[in-house]
């Protein structure tokens, strides 16, 4: 009777590996949003990744589209005592970030600027730009109030954006609105309301949906049949205070002295329920339908409702896979890593040597890679070429005899061969790892 062949397990389904070399854009872009992040004094932060469900029903709104269709919620198993938590896979970080600032009275000697990186999960059918695994660099300012600190936001968002290459109004546009206070969007929703059902008959299944359980979110359908609709409704910003006004022109202010171009959408409202007074979105039109890749807002009442005290605060959050997928279609692309070397040793017997020698090599700072296991010099050299490296170190028996190593050039044949002391590796090491970081 013949064995049964076991089926080869695959990821789930919208969940992606990230293998080398990809796995390098992904540090790559990390390290230039850290860089970028420091400069304004942000600090890192890690939350788990598995939260109450609770903590994202209470802060994101229990009728939006990700608690009601895309959170993965799940009971755990019952302790000794019958009683079992409700838990979920963060669809967002936000109201993590904020959980663990009230968990460790984190606030209580004043502000803080926070980062982080991460994995977040929801729900929906996988497509370009947009997996049920994906990942979120974000930023939140907690604990300031006022337009200077929305303005900080976004032109910490707008430097990170040129930083890597995409240029304003060409690759991408910066989007602002403005939410106002909780009683002005208390009377423009009773207005919207009575709009909307006088225009009834169009609306379609998802906005009839949401017409009285969250109405701006009728007013940010992508259905083309709505959009002379929406476009007709009454806009929040005719709703504005003083107060509301004031904040949101401070925040233009800043922006257009440094010089940051930006187009009012009176339909932007953001996907969650704890915005208030300034949103925005960075959008794009290199990518089909996935056009936000960044976007955030004021959330002044988030912590209280989460059970702190009253504390204002503003962020962002930048989806990473769409950010590559943006910068891949403009043409912005990192040289992929090589090694500054490659260590090739037609004796096995001088292996305890050799890697002694590339040991001090490492610790100078230089990477230098070798093939393990025995093979011909011709088929080591033919991998130190595929390597990308730019020097290759041959350890010959003469060499060696010798106390050297030779160095040759895999790039550039006019370099001659030159034989450096293997026992005053800092000496030369510096001009092989210079060297190899200009290829």
């Amino acid at each position: 009777m013949t064995e049964t062949k076991k089926q080869a397990l695959q990821a789930v389904k919208g969940m992606n590996d990230i293998l080398p070399p990809e796995a390098a854009r992904w540090e790559w872009l990390e390290a230039k949003m850290r860089s970028v992040l420091q400069r304004y004094g942000y600090q890192n932060v890690r939350t788990p990744i598995v939260e109450p469900t609770a903590l994202f029903v209470r802060g994101i709104g229990e009728v939006t589209d990700i608690v009601e269709k895309e959170m993965y919620a799940f009971e755990d198993r019952a302790d000794k005592h019958g009683q079992a938590e409700h838990l979920a896979l963060r669809p967002e970080m936000t109201a993590g970030v904020v959980r663990a600032m009230i968990e460790h009275s984190f606030l209580r000697d004043g502000g803080r600027r926070l980062y982080y990186f991460g994995p977040m999960f929801r729900r929906e059918k996988p497509q370009k730009g947009r997996y049920r695994q994906f990942h979120q660099m974000g930023i939140e300012a907690l604990g300031f109030q006022g337009p200077d600190v929305d303005a900080e936001v976004i032109l910490l968002g707008s430097r990170l954006l040129k930083e890597l290459g995409l240029v304003a109004g060409e690759h991408v546009r910066l989007e602002l609105n403005c939410l106002g206070s909780p009683a002005e969007r208390q009377a423009h929703r009773a207005a919207l309301v009575a709009y909307l059902e006088q225009h009834k008959d169009v609306l379609d299944e998802d906005s009839q949906r949401r017409m009285y359980t969250n109405p701006l979110r009728v007013l940010d359908t992508k259905n083309p049949a709505l959009q002379e609709m929406a476009n007709g409704a009454p806009k929040l910003l005719d709703f504005l205070g003083e107060a509301s006004q004031a904040h949101f022109n401070g925040v233009r202010a800043i922006l257009e002295a440094a010089g940051v171009a930006y187009t009012i959408n009176p339909r932007l409202v953001r996907g969650l329920d704890y915005y208030n007074l300034t949103v925005f979105e960075w959008v794009t039109e290199r990518l089909g339908s996935q056009g936000t890749v960044c976007g955030g807002g004021r959330y002044d009442g988030l912590i209280e409702q989460l059970g702190g005290k009253p504390t204002p605060a503003v962020g962002f959050g930048m989806g990473i896979e769409r950010m590559l997928l943006l910068l891949e279609e403009v043409g912005v692309a990192p040289a992929a890593p090589v090694p500054d070397a490659y260590a090739v040793v037609p004796d096995a017997s001088s292996l305890p040597r050799v890697m002694a020698a590339l040991e001090q090599l490492r610790a100078a700072g230089v990477c230098v890679l070798m093939h393990p296991g025995q093979s011909s010099m011709k088929s080591q050299f033919k991998k130190a070429d595929a390597s990308g490296a730019r020097y290759a170190l041959v350890f010959g028996a003469d060499e060696l005899a010798a106390g050297q190593v030779a160095v040759k050039s895999l790039r550039d044949a006019a370099v001659p061969q030159t034989l450096q002391p293997l026992d005053q590796v800092s000496a030369w090491s510096g001009a092989l790892k210079q060297a190899g970081g200009d290829a």
